[in-house]
């Protein structure tokens, strides 16, 4: 189990093709707060049929994209 499997789960159920979401909105579905761990475990995220695109330090956003099939 991934500390970041409530985000991943709540990214699949969302079934939007194109998202952004805030580090505090992360935070919010995720019970915890982004870290610098998220780069590594960001990979695990195309199991659910999803990869993480843009990443934005200044905006403090990820923007998250459906893989095609």
């Amino acid at each position: 189990m991934s500390k970041y499997d409530p985000l991943w789960k709540w990214i699949k159920e969302n079934g939007t093709d194109y998202f952004k979401l805030t580090y505090a909105e992360i935070e919010q579905i995720n019970g915890q707060p982004i870290d610098h761990s998220f780069l590594t475990y960001k990979k695990e995220l195309l199991q659910y049929g999803y990869k993480v695109g843009k990443i934005s330090m200044k905006e403090q956003t990820v923007v998250f994209e459906k893989e095609a099939e």
